[in-house]
C-alpha cells in the first residue's frame, strides 16, 4: 500500500471526527463541532490518504499535539517537534501502523530536519508505545490528566 500526505480539509476532517473507535481506545474519541473542526483546519492537521484516495488517517504538529496536563508539568520544555497522530480505527492493530507511522514521521522529519521529534502517549496503548519504540522513540516523562497516565518519548 501506498500511502499519501495531503492537505487537511474540511471533509476529511469531518470524517476523522466521525470515527469511533472500540473501547479502551474510546479515549480517543472526539466529538465533531464547530470547536474541534476549526483546530483540524488551522493548519497544524495534515491527511494521510491510500492510494485509492481514502482517508486512512491523519497527523498534526505543534500545539495540536501537545496534552495540555503535560504543558503545566513542563514535559514539553525540551525543544522538539511534537506529533500526534491518528488512524482509521477499522485499520488499527492489523499490522498498518508501522507504515503509516514512518510514513508520517518522514514527512515530519523532512519539514523540520535536524529537530528531535516528541510525541504523547497514553500509557494504556502498550501497541502504539511499541509501534513507537520500534520506529526509534525512547520513553522520556511521564504526567497525569484526569482520564489516564501518559508518556512523552523522543525520537533524536
Amino acid at each position: 500500500m501506498n500511502l499519501f500526505i495531503k492537505e487537511m480539509t474540511k471533509e476529511y476532517a469531518a470524517e476523522s471526527l466521525r470515527w469511533m473507535y472500540e473501547p479502551p481506545y474510546d479515549f480517543y474519541n472526539v466529538e465533531l463541532s464547530e470547536e474541534t473542526l476549526a483546530e483540524r483546519l488551522d493548519g497544524s492537521y495534515h491527511s494521510v490518504l491510500d492510494e485509492k484516495g481514502a482517508l486512512i488517517g491523519f497527523f498534526c504538529t505543534g500545539e495540536s499535539a501537545k496534552v495540555p496536563a503535560g504543558e503545566k508539568d513542563g514535559v514539553y520544555d525540551e525543544a522538539a517537534i511534537d506529533m500526534g497522530l491518528g488512524m482509521h480505527p477499522s485499520l488499527t492493530g492489523q499490522g498498518n501502523g508501522n507504515l503509516f507511522g514512518k510514513t508520517v514521521l518522514a514527512e515530519i522529519e523532512k519539514e523540520h530536519e535536524g529537530m528531535p521529534v516528541r510525541l504523547s502517549v497514553a500509557t494504556f496503548n502498550k501497541r502504539a508505545i511499541r509501534l513507537y519504540e520500534n520506529m526509534g522513540f525512547d520513553k522520556r516523562a511521564s504526567f497525569q490528566t484526569d482520564v489516564c497516565p501518559f508518556i512523552t518519548m523522543m525520537k533524536e
